[in-house]
């Protein structure tokens, strides 16, 4: 497995569009074969049908664009559809969602459904999260005739519960909502054969441990477990010691390292000033996340943005499954370029073409920081993460980027001066309010029905959950919360960011 730390050259990372004609058991001529097989000029990129996955579905990705595998497919995926299980630490945007998802696609060809019974989990710590992998895995699993279930908290559960009592092969679950299920007879867990933890260090960090690992008991036997994680110490290390039997283990990226597309700017302003330059980047031409720490500080920023003219949205635990999911269509959409957010968004928003980040208020553990700006920089593409300080947090925030492992240009700006412009694209807003268009009501079977601003299709790619749902002690205030079993043994709490 010596690929994982080969140069991809020239890669093209497509967001999946599958449609219909794409069987996975349907046959691949030569030219289709010649096209899969094709590798850039100079490089020396395994492609998928190398690495093990069926030509059929090696086809099916090449309709959607996707034709050579990122380095931590090319390192995850022998091992992973073979069976073995896994351990992998890779950074956040480097692909890993289709590197077990191919694996578990590729693994449950062919079986048939078992009511009540999935065979195969992926489990994540937030909702956000949990519908993205949904999104990304529903492609390649239509393809194959797999089908998959988002179990999430914050939307009804009877359309979750029918769901898996006509039969699904893989569910994509938090674990609160998830272990509510179990608990009322909704789903066993008995023949998962193939279980994956995404993000395994924040359910850590989120005092999910204790519920990870009444699930991971109840699944089969002798199963087949992959654990992808930024960090592999701490409940995580105890956690692979327990669960994974000889794994396979690749490390992409060294922990804390610095995505050489990705430039890091502290950006010390007056407290007086403050206000304005945020309006001013908020005001930029692109996509934008702005992280801050509470939620009703991202709602005062949104609404302050809004007031000076620039569409914005405002993302956090307190709203609603439907509200969160409008706000962040709109923002996928470009409809509102800019995102203010609480730590609690992260890991769960993927999405491209995030050109800036900015730490409106800086992050106080440094994996904080490393999630919060992977949010740009994604498959390639370039971005810019600032952080706005103050002259008196100043040493403060760089013993913070040094422990994250990244160095920082900082500057002393103000308002609209040249420095600000360059690093940020920053403008002054029109300062006259935007005004959000209404929410359009969707009718289907001729009645009116308020719109979520979900793109779900009817059937097994998106479900019903109802608000807070799953364990109250799991996923507080719509499943961000931390678990009732509390922090992680050894630490202090840290502040609830959402």
């Amino acid at each position: 497995m010596g690929s994982a730390g080969r140069t991809i050259e020239g890669l093209v990372w497509v967001a999946p569009l599958y449609g219909p004609s794409v069987e996975c058991n349907r046959g691949v001529d030569s030219l289709d074969w010649m096209m899969m097989t094709e590798r850039a000029s100079g490089t020396a990129v395994p492609t998928f049908v190398e690495l093990g996955l069926d030509p059929s579905l090696a086809k099916a990705l090449a309709s959607a664009g996707i034709t050579q595998p990122f380095p931590i497919q090319q390192a995850t995926l022998p091992d992973g559809i073979a069976g073995r299980d896994l351990l992998a630490r890779a950074r956040t945007g480097s692909g890993k969602t289709l590197a077990y998802g191919l694996a578990v696609v590729s693994r449950l060809r062919g079986r048939p459904t078992i009511p009540g019974s999935p065979q195969a989990l992926v489990l994540v710590p937030t909702r956000e999260l949990a519908m993205q992998v949904t999104d990304d895995l529903t492609g390649p699993a239509d393809a194959c005739g797999i089908r998959v279930r988002l179990i999430a908290g914050g939307m009804p559960y009877t359309s979750q519960i029918r769901a898996i009592e006509r039969g699904v092969h893989l569910i994509v679950a938090t674990p609160g909502r998830l272990v509510d299920l179990v608990q009322r007879g909704s789903v066993r867990l008995d023949q998962v054969s193939i279980t994956v933890l995404d993000e395994a260090d924040q359910m850590a960090d989120m005092g999910f441990m204790p519920v990870v690992r009444d699930i991971l008991d109840q699944t089969k036997p002798g199963g087949q477990r992959l654990l992808f994680s930024a960090t592999l110490d701490g409940d995580v290390d105890t956690l692979i010691r327990d669960y994974l039997s000889k794994p396979a283990r690749h490390e992409v990226d060294a922990p804390g390292a610095n995505v050489p597309t990705m430039a890091h700017h502290v950006l010390v302003v007056h407290p007086a000033d403050r206000h304005a330059v945020t309006e001013q980047i908020g005001a930029r031409s692109g996509r934008t996340i702005f992280f801050v720490r509470t939620q009703a500080g991202a709602d005062r920023l949104a609404e302050r943005l809004v007031a000076r003219g620039v569409p914005a949205g405002a993302l956090h635990g307190g709203k609603s499954q439907a509200v969160r999911t409008r706000t962040l269509q709109a923002f996928r959409d470009g409809l509102t370029p800019a995102l203010v957010a609480t730590d609690v968004a992260a890991r769960g928003i993927h999405v491209d073409g995030i050109s800036l980040v900015v730490h409106v208020d800086a992050p106080e553990d440094p994996k904080d920081y490393l999630h919060r700006a992977g949010r740009t920089a994604r498959a390639g593409e370039s971005g810019t993460v600032v952080t706005l300080v103050s002259p008196k947090q100043e040493r403060q925030v760089a013993r913070l980027t040094s422990r994250a492992g990244v160095q920082p240009r900082v500057q002393r700006i103000r308002p609209m001066d040249d420095n600000l412009v360059a690093i940020t694209g920053a403008r002054e807003p029109s300062g006259i309010a935007w005004i959000a268009p209404p929410v359009v009501a969707e009718r289907k079977s001729g009645g009116p029905r308020r719109s979520t601003g979900s793109r779900g299709r009817p059937g097994e790619r998106r479900s019903g959950d109802r608000r807070n749902g799953g364990p109250r002690s799991a996923e507080r205030r719509g499943g961000e919360g931390r678990a009732q079993s509390g922090p992680r043994r050894g630490r202090s709490p840290r502040r609830a960011s959402a």
